[in-house]
């Protein structure tokens, strides 16, 4: 009976006060929540974790030997600037990439691919995000705002269908991380500081990307098996036997840039002429990396083996006591 009184309350009530019935009875809760769930997504879907490749950014401030507080804050300022960006970059290749990502193992549960946010939902937001960070960036720093309008352009090429063609989709996401050091520079220029970049360090950064770039494309390769052309196109073009060779290539280029880099003229007359002692430090984190990718299987996704490895974390931490040691106590001139 008790049970019955209930049932009548909540069918014969008007439909105010049924409302309001429900909503007491917690019910209404719901209405809260799934913005904040939806919310909660489209962040997730910007992928912070993802945003470490930006510092980048730092490196002409950091190689500039420009130690100054405020030196560091512009370039922090700018590397938030690309985070925030790129995360609207990858929710736009999230709403490309949503049926191809239900095939994947992982990528499946990403935001827009498991239906947290809809395609429409991530899609308004990423072209919002994208229009305040570009309007930001050209009233701070008009060198810098071309740099990120060059990055997005590109991006949503690659997101629209290059990153479908074998061997340039790797090239362009290398080609992201040379602009990222160039927007750290334009960004310090734009400020007063005299800075620039080695093109042995633009070298050596391209290169490194494209290693990364291909042992993401083996572990794609390899985790996905013959299901791989399925999730991504290229894939169907591309075999371990292949991207071990170019993963080879690239490591000698990347490693051998940075070499030169530090004791080429410039370097010597400019940073330090004892920066060629944090060499080792690059070889092993380059060698660490493929022994993960290699043997473990690891290199699906960069950003998250560089903060769950301890070796590659260190080694990381150690170049970078290493090259202000270097900078501090035995700079140029």
């Amino acid at each position: 009976m008790i049970g019955t009184g209930q049932s009548n309350i909540q069918t014969s009530a008007a439909p105010g006060k049924r409302s309001a019935i429900r909503y007491l009875m917690g019910e209404g809760r719901g209405i809260i929540f799934v913005p904040m769930n939806t919310l909660s997504g489209l962040l997730l879907a910007m992928r912070p974790r993802s945003w470490t490749k930006n510092l980048f950014v730092f490196a002409g401030v950091l190689f500039g030997r420009i130690w100054d507080a405020q030196a560091f804050a512009i370039a922090l300022l700018g590397a938030i600037g690309f985070s925030v960006l790129s995360g609207a970059i990858y929710m736009i290749n999230d709403v490309a990439d949503r049926k191809a990502d239900r095939l994947h193992p992982v990528k499946r549960n990403r935001p827009v691919a498991s239906g947290r946010v809809s395609a429409k939902a991530a899609m308004v937001s990423a072209l919002v995000v994208a229009a305040v960070v570009l309007g930001i960036s050209w009233f701070l720093s008009t060198g810098y705002a071309l740099v990120l309008s060059c990055y997005l352009v590109v991006q949503v090429l690659y997101s629209l269908g290059l990153k479908h063609v074998v061997i340039l989709d790797a090239l362009i996401i290398a080609g992201g991380f040379v602009l990222r050091a160039l927007a750290g520079v334009e960004i310090a220029l734009d400020a007063g500081y005299r800075v620039s970049i080695s093109p042995w360090l633009i070298v050596c950064t391209f290169f490194l990307a494209v290693f990364l770039a291909f042992s993401k494309r083996r572990a794609e390769v390899v985790s996905l098996g013959g299901g791989a052309a399925g999730h991504r196109r290229n894939l169907a073009f591309y075999s371990t036997a292949l991207l071990d060779q170019m993963t080879g290539v690239a490591t000698a280029a990347s490693l051998m840039g940075y070499a030169i880099y530090t004791v080429s003229e410039r370097t010597i007359t400019m940073v330090s002429d004892k920066l060629w002692l944090t060499i080792p430090f690059v070889a092993y984190g380059i060698f660490r990396y493929q022994y993960l990718v290699h043997q473990k299987g690891l290199g699906g996704a960069p950003e998250k083996l560089l903060l769950r490895d301890k070796g590659l974390l260190l080694n990381v931490v150690l170049w970078l006591i290493s090259v202000f040691v270097v900078l501090r106590f035995h700079p140029a001139g």
